[in-house]
């Protein structure tokens, strides 16, 4: 039981230093944003832009300019968009437990 453990404890470590490391700019490169598509992708996961920004990386009202089209994301941004705009929603829901959100 404790060697089981160990090895979650390993790995829940492993896994958060994973999700913490930001996604490179080359990671977007070809990649379009779509506020429409952002929005709608929030909606569809049913998190709210404070767990949805700690997806991201950015902050709640980064994302609220985004969806409304007031503002773009920087290719730091638009990566680490691109490395979460696949997500389903059980995915969201234990990266944002990871995170602490």
């Amino acid at each position: 039981m404790q060697d089981q453990t160990r090895k979650i404890a390993f790995l829940e470590a492993q896994e958060s230093r994973r999700l913490a490391r930001k996604p490179s700019p080359a990671v977007a490169e070809g990649a379009r944003f779509s506020a429409k598509w952002l929005k709608a992708h929030r909606k569809r996961l049913s998190l709210s832009a404070a767990d949805y920004a700690k997806l991201v990386g950015v902050s709640e009202l980064t994302i609220y300019n985004w969806e409304l089209g007031k503002s773009k994301p920087s290719p730091e941004g638009l990566a680490a968009w691109v490395a979460i705009r696949d997500l389903g929603k059980r995915e969201a829901l234990r990266r944002l437990e990871m995170v602490g959100g």
